[in-house]
Protein backbone atom coordinates (compact mmCIF):
# COMPACT_ATOMS: atom_id res chain seq x y z
CA UNK A 1 0.00 0.00 0.00
CA UNK A 2 1.16 3.89 -0.13
CA UNK A 3 2.72 5.69 2.15
CA UNK A 4 1.93 9.30 2.70
CA UNK A 5 4.23 11.15 5.30
CA UNK A 6 2.21 14.56 6.14
CA UNK A 7 4.36 17.05 8.06
CA UNK A 8 2.19 19.67 9.48
CA UNK A 9 4.47 22.53 10.55
CA UNK A 10 3.78 26.00 12.48
CA UNK A 11 5.96 28.64 13.96
CA UNK A 12 7.36 27.14 17.05
CA UNK A 13 7.79 28.16 20.72
CA UNK A 14 9.70 28.18 23.80
CA UNK A 15 8.70 25.07 26.25
CA UNK A 16 10.84 26.54 28.84
CA UNK A 17 12.12 29.68 30.37
CA UNK A 18 15.46 28.79 29.50
CA UNK A 19 14.63 27.93 25.57
CA UNK A 20 13.40 31.68 25.64
CA UNK A 21 16.67 33.44 24.37
CA UNK A 22 17.63 30.23 21.85
CA UNK A 23 14.14 30.25 19.89
CA UNK A 24 14.65 34.38 19.57
CA UNK A 25 17.80 34.16 17.90
CA UNK A 26 16.53 31.11 16.03
CA UNK A 27 13.60 33.58 14.77
CA UNK A 28 15.79 36.57 14.14
CA UNK A 29 18.73 34.85 12.19
CA UNK A 30 16.24 33.81 9.72
CA UNK A 31 17.35 35.75 6.56
CA UNK A 32 13.36 36.02 5.73
CA UNK A 33 12.93 37.59 9.26
CA UNK A 34 15.70 40.04 9.72
CA UNK A 35 17.01 40.70 6.10
CA UNK A 36 20.53 41.38 6.09
CA UNK A 37 23.55 39.52 5.30
CA UNK A 38 24.97 36.85 7.58
CA UNK A 39 27.47 38.11 9.08
CA UNK A 40 25.30 41.67 10.58
CA UNK A 41 22.03 39.40 10.86
CA UNK A 42 23.68 36.94 13.35
CA UNK A 43 25.39 40.01 15.51
CA UNK A 44 22.17 41.59 15.39
CA UNK A 45 20.19 38.15 16.26
CA UNK A 46 22.39 38.15 19.25
CA UNK A 47 21.45 41.45 20.13
CA UNK A 48 18.21 41.75 19.43
CA UNK A 49 17.57 37.79 20.87
CA UNK A 50 19.10 38.85 24.12
CA UNK A 51 17.49 42.37 25.08
CA UNK A 52 13.85 40.91 24.06
CA UNK A 53 14.73 37.55 26.81
CA UNK A 54 13.36 39.52 29.83
CA UNK A 55 10.93 40.67 28.45
CA UNK A 56 9.48 37.67 26.55
CA UNK A 57 9.91 35.52 29.68
CA UNK A 58 7.36 38.11 31.60
CA UNK A 59 4.97 37.34 28.77
CA UNK A 60 5.31 33.36 29.35
CA UNK A 61 5.80 33.49 33.04
CA UNK A 62 1.97 34.51 32.65
CA UNK A 63 0.87 31.66 30.52
CA UNK A 64 3.03 28.73 32.64
CA UNK A 65 6.16 29.69 31.63
CA UNK A 66 6.83 28.12 27.74
CA UNK A 67 4.54 28.47 24.62
CA UNK A 68 1.68 26.02 24.24
CA UNK A 69 2.07 25.88 20.59
CA UNK A 70 3.98 22.25 20.73
CA UNK A 71 0.99 20.37 22.67
CA UNK A 72 -1.69 22.96 20.45
CA UNK A 73 -0.10 21.40 17.19
CA UNK A 74 0.25 17.94 18.34
CA UNK A 75 -3.50 17.64 19.31
CA UNK A 76 -4.50 18.71 15.79
CA UNK A 77 -2.15 16.04 14.28
CA UNK A 78 -3.96 13.57 16.19
CA UNK A 79 -7.64 15.10 14.56
CA UNK A 80 -6.11 14.87 11.38
CA UNK A 81 -4.65 11.48 11.43
CA UNK A 82 -8.39 10.25 12.69
CA UNK A 83 -9.85 12.27 10.06
CA UNK A 84 -7.29 10.72 7.47
CA UNK A 85 -7.26 7.01 8.86
CA UNK A 86 -10.15 5.73 6.38
CA UNK A 87 -7.56 6.28 3.61
CA UNK A 88 -5.24 4.03 5.61
CA UNK A 89 -2.00 5.66 3.83
CA UNK A 90 -1.34 8.96 5.65
CA UNK A 91 1.32 9.21 8.86
CA UNK A 92 1.09 12.78 10.08
CA UNK A 93 3.87 14.05 11.32
CA UNK A 94 4.75 17.68 13.23
CA UNK A 95 7.57 20.01 12.91
CA UNK A 96 8.57 23.22 14.06
CA UNK A 97 10.62 26.40 12.70
CA UNK A 98 12.10 27.92 15.60
CA UNK A 99 11.97 25.44 18.10
CA UNK A 100 11.84 22.02 18.70
CA UNK A 101 11.03 19.72 17.15
CA UNK A 102 13.19 20.79 14.39
CA UNK A 103 12.65 20.82 10.49
CA UNK A 104 15.69 17.90 10.87
CA UNK A 105 14.39 16.39 13.59
CA UNK A 106 11.09 15.83 12.08
CA UNK A 107 12.81 14.81 8.23
CA UNK A 108 14.30 11.70 10.27
CA UNK A 109 11.29 10.58 11.09
CA UNK A 110 9.88 10.79 7.93
CA UNK A 111 13.09 8.80 6.50
CA UNK A 112 12.40 5.91 8.88
CA UNK A 113 8.74 5.87 7.85
CA UNK A 114 10.26 5.17 4.28
CA UNK A 115 6.79 7.07 2.87
CA UNK A 116 6.20 6.72 -1.58
CA UNK A 117 5.85 11.17 -1.26
CA UNK A 118 5.35 13.73 1.53
CA UNK A 119 2.87 16.33 1.92
CA UNK A 120 4.04 20.26 3.26
CA UNK A 121 1.00 21.76 5.24
CA UNK A 122 1.22 24.64 7.08
CA UNK A 123 -0.75 25.77 9.75
CA UNK A 124 -0.69 29.17 8.51
CA UNK A 125 -3.65 29.53 6.16
CA UNK A 126 -2.50 32.66 4.65
CA UNK A 127 0.81 32.47 2.45
CA UNK A 128 4.24 34.76 3.65
CA UNK A 129 7.62 34.48 3.30
CA UNK A 130 8.37 35.06 6.55
CA UNK A 131 6.05 31.66 7.45
CA UNK A 132 5.42 29.19 4.88
CA UNK A 133 8.27 30.05 2.74
CA UNK A 134 11.05 29.90 5.48
CA UNK A 135 9.92 26.63 6.44
CA UNK A 136 9.96 25.36 3.04
CA UNK A 137 13.49 26.69 2.09
CA UNK A 138 14.87 25.05 5.62
CA UNK A 139 13.04 21.50 4.78
CA UNK A 140 14.27 21.57 1.28
CA UNK A 141 17.88 22.56 3.04
CA UNK A 142 17.81 19.77 5.77
CA UNK A 143 16.41 16.98 3.01
CA UNK A 144 18.87 17.87 0.44
CA UNK A 145 21.77 17.35 2.92
CA UNK A 146 20.35 13.81 3.77
CA UNK A 147 19.93 12.94 0.09
CA UNK A 148 16.00 12.70 0.80
CA UNK A 149 14.24 13.31 -2.33
CA UNK A 150 11.07 11.96 -2.16
CA UNK A 151 7.77 13.19 -4.18
CA UNK A 152 6.72 16.28 -2.39
CA UNK A 153 3.53 18.74 -2.54
CA UNK A 154 3.94 21.73 -0.35
CA UNK A 155 1.01 23.68 0.24
CA UNK A 156 1.22 27.09 -0.09
CA UNK A 157 -1.96 28.26 1.46
CA UNK A 158 -6.15 27.91 1.97
CA UNK A 159 -6.77 31.26 3.10
CA UNK A 160 -10.71 30.41 1.80
CA UNK A 161 -10.67 26.70 2.45
CA UNK A 162 -14.44 26.05 3.29
CA UNK A 163 -13.74 23.98 6.35
CA UNK A 164 -12.04 26.80 7.76
CA UNK A 165 -14.21 29.50 6.66
CA UNK A 166 -16.72 27.71 8.15
CA UNK A 167 -15.02 27.02 11.57
CA UNK A 168 -13.82 30.65 11.87
CA UNK A 169 -17.62 31.85 11.21
CA UNK A 170 -19.40 29.69 13.42
CA UNK A 171 -16.67 31.18 16.20
CA UNK A 172 -17.58 34.39 15.25
CA UNK A 173 -20.74 34.20 15.56
CA UNK A 174 -20.81 32.74 18.73
CA UNK A 175 -18.65 36.07 20.12
CA UNK A 176 -21.01 38.04 18.42
CA UNK A 177 -24.42 36.79 20.34
CA UNK A 178 -22.14 37.04 23.57
CA UNK A 179 -21.41 40.76 22.90
CA UNK A 180 -24.14 42.26 21.21
CA UNK A 181 -26.24 42.57 24.35
CA UNK A 182 -24.03 45.33 26.15
CA UNK A 183 -23.59 47.71 23.10
CA UNK A 184 -23.17 47.77 19.31
CA UNK A 185 -20.74 45.35 18.12
CA UNK A 186 -17.61 46.17 15.86
CA UNK A 187 -15.76 42.61 14.54
CA UNK A 188 -12.08 43.22 14.65
CA UNK A 189 -10.14 40.13 12.42
CA UNK A 190 -6.77 40.42 13.31
CA UNK A 191 -3.61 39.11 12.07
CA UNK A 192 -0.25 38.98 13.15
CA UNK A 193 1.40 42.09 11.27
CA UNK A 194 4.47 41.98 9.38
CA UNK A 195 6.63 44.75 7.84
CA UNK A 196 5.04 47.00 4.96
CA UNK A 197 7.82 46.68 3.03
CA UNK A 198 7.50 42.81 2.57
CA UNK A 199 4.25 43.30 0.98
CA UNK A 200 5.60 46.46 -0.77
CA UNK A 201 8.35 43.41 -2.15
CA UNK A 202 5.80 41.05 -3.18
CA UNK A 203 4.50 39.31 0.23
CA UNK A 204 0.61 37.83 -0.51
CA UNK A 205 0.15 37.84 3.18
CA UNK A 206 -2.22 40.80 3.19
CA UNK A 207 -4.40 40.08 -0.06
CA UNK A 208 -4.45 36.16 2.05
CA UNK A 209 -5.86 37.80 5.03
CA UNK A 210 -8.36 40.06 3.25
CA UNK A 211 -9.55 37.19 1.12
CA UNK A 212 -9.76 34.99 4.38
CA UNK A 213 -11.79 37.90 6.28
CA UNK A 214 -13.91 38.51 2.74
CA UNK A 215 -15.26 34.57 2.53
CA UNK A 216 -15.81 34.58 6.09
CA UNK A 217 -18.24 37.75 5.90
CA UNK A 218 -20.21 36.41 3.28
CA UNK A 219 -20.47 33.09 5.29
CA UNK A 220 -21.97 35.00 8.07
CA UNK A 221 -24.10 36.72 6.28
CA UNK A 222 -25.21 39.16 8.72
CA UNK A 223 -26.59 42.72 6.92
CA UNK A 224 -24.36 45.89 7.93
CA UNK A 225 -21.68 43.96 10.27
CA UNK A 226 -19.57 46.52 11.57
CA UNK A 227 -15.95 45.19 11.14
CA UNK A 228 -12.10 46.11 10.52
CA UNK A 229 -9.10 44.06 9.36
CA UNK A 230 -6.24 45.22 11.42
CA UNK A 231 -2.31 44.07 12.54
CA UNK A 232 -0.98 43.12 15.93
CA UNK A 233 2.26 41.91 17.31
CA UNK A 234 4.68 44.58 15.71
CA UNK A 235 8.06 44.87 16.84
CA UNK A 236 11.00 47.99 15.97
CA UNK A 237 10.50 51.38 14.95
CA UNK A 238 10.05 50.01 10.82
CA UNK A 239 6.22 50.74 9.31
CA UNK A 240 4.18 47.50 9.62
CA UNK A 241 0.87 46.63 8.50
CA UNK A 242 -1.70 48.87 9.07
CA UNK A 243 -3.91 49.64 11.28
CA UNK A 244 -2.79 48.71 13.63
CA UNK A 245 -4.56 46.22 16.69
CA UNK A 246 -4.51 48.12 19.65
CA UNK A 247 -4.81 51.51 18.13
CA UNK A 248 -8.03 50.03 16.61
CA UNK A 249 -9.29 48.27 19.86
CA UNK A 250 -8.79 52.46 21.79
CA UNK A 251 -10.87 53.77 19.23
CA UNK A 252 -13.51 51.61 18.83
CA UNK A 253 -13.54 51.42 22.60
CA UNK A 254 -13.98 55.11 23.36
CA UNK A 255 -17.04 54.98 20.94
CA UNK A 256 -18.48 52.44 23.70
CA UNK A 257 -19.16 49.71 21.49
CA UNK A 258 -18.36 46.19 22.14
CA UNK A 259 -15.29 44.46 20.42
CA UNK A 260 -15.06 41.13 19.16
CA UNK A 261 -11.49 40.15 18.12
CA UNK A 262 -11.01 37.16 15.99
CA UNK A 263 -7.56 35.72 15.30
CA UNK A 264 -7.83 35.22 11.59
CA UNK A 265 -4.43 34.25 10.78
CA UNK A 266 -3.66 32.20 13.80
CA UNK A 267 -4.90 28.54 13.90
CA UNK A 268 -3.77 27.23 17.73
CA UNK A 269 -3.96 29.54 21.11
CA UNK A 270 0.05 30.36 22.26
CA UNK A 271 1.07 33.91 23.28
CA UNK A 272 -0.27 36.06 20.87
CA UNK A 273 -3.81 35.14 21.84
CA UNK A 274 -3.41 34.36 25.34
CA UNK A 275 -1.59 37.28 26.56
CA UNK A 276 -1.46 40.12 23.74
CA UNK A 277 -5.26 39.56 22.71
CA UNK A 278 -6.30 38.45 26.28
CA UNK A 279 -4.94 40.32 28.69
CA UNK A 280 -3.09 43.23 27.28
CA UNK A 281 -5.74 44.37 24.42
CA UNK A 282 -8.64 43.11 27.00
CA UNK A 283 -6.96 45.92 29.51
CA UNK A 284 -6.85 48.35 26.69
CA UNK A 285 -10.51 47.87 25.60
CA UNK A 286 -12.04 48.14 29.22
CA UNK A 287 -9.28 50.86 30.19
CA UNK A 288 -10.84 52.99 26.87
CA UNK A 289 -14.94 52.34 27.77
CA UNK A 290 -15.65 49.24 25.77
CA UNK A 291 -19.04 47.92 26.33
CA UNK A 292 -17.67 44.34 25.91
CA UNK A 293 -14.56 42.58 25.20
CA UNK A 294 -14.84 39.32 23.57
CA UNK A 295 -11.74 37.18 21.98
CA UNK A 296 -13.12 34.10 19.88
CA UNK A 297 -11.01 31.14 20.00
CA UNK A 298 -8.69 30.01 17.56
CA UNK A 299 -9.66 27.05 14.99
CA UNK A 300 -7.68 24.81 16.92
CA UNK A 301 -9.56 21.03 16.29
CA UNK A 302 -12.66 22.29 15.27
CA UNK A 303 -14.08 19.33 13.21
CA UNK A 304 -14.57 21.86 10.15
CA UNK A 305 -10.81 22.90 10.23
CA UNK A 306 -9.71 19.45 10.24
CA UNK A 307 -12.32 18.02 7.38
CA UNK A 308 -10.30 21.35 5.43
CA UNK A 309 -7.11 20.25 6.57
CA UNK A 310 -7.96 16.38 5.56
CA UNK A 311 -9.15 17.72 2.12
CA UNK A 312 -6.54 19.51 1.15
CA UNK A 313 -4.01 16.61 2.09
CA UNK A 314 -6.47 14.03 -0.22
CA UNK A 315 -5.77 16.39 -3.20
CA UNK A 316 -2.39 16.41 -2.72
CA UNK A 317 -1.54 12.91 -3.10
CA UNK A 318 0.90 12.24 -5.69
CA UNK A 319 1.90 16.47 -6.51
CA UNK A 320 5.67 17.00 -6.95
CA UNK A 321 5.09 20.94 -6.67
CA UNK A 322 3.95 24.01 -4.82
CA UNK A 323 0.49 23.96 -4.76
CA UNK A 324 -1.86 26.93 -4.72
CA UNK A 325 -5.31 26.83 -3.93
CA UNK A 326 -7.83 26.64 -7.29
CA UNK A 327 -8.84 29.89 -7.29
CA UNK A 328 -6.08 31.99 -6.72
CA UNK A 329 -7.15 35.11 -3.89
CA UNK A 330 -4.23 37.40 -5.17
CA UNK A 331 -5.12 40.63 -6.92
CA UNK A 332 -1.78 41.53 -7.49
CA UNK A 333 1.00 40.02 -9.39
CA UNK A 334 2.54 39.62 -5.96
CA UNK A 335 6.18 38.57 -6.76
CA UNK A 336 6.72 35.97 -3.93
CA UNK A 337 3.77 34.11 -4.14
CA UNK A 338 4.51 30.20 -4.82
CA UNK A 339 1.73 30.39 -7.31
CA UNK A 340 3.36 33.00 -9.59
CA UNK A 341 6.62 31.67 -9.85
CA UNK A 342 5.68 27.83 -10.68
CA UNK A 343 2.86 29.43 -12.78
CA UNK A 344 0.05 27.93 -11.42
Amino acid sequence: MERVAVVLYNLGGPDKPEAIQPFLFNLFNDPLILRQVPPIRWILAKIISSRRTPIAKEIYAKIGGGSPILEETRKQALALQEELEKDGKFKVFVAMRYWRPFADECIDEVINFNPDSVILLPLYPQFSTTTTESFLRIWKKNCKKRGFDKTTASVCCYPQEAGFVKAVSELVKLGISEAESKGPVKVLFSAHGIPKKFVVDGDPYESHVKATVGAVIDCLNIPNLNYEVCYQSRVGPIEWLKPYTDEVIIDTAQKGHSIVVVPIAFVSEHSETLVELDMEYLDLALDNGAAAYIRTPTVGINANFIFGLASIVREAVGINDVIAPRELVCKKNCAACPSVRTGQ
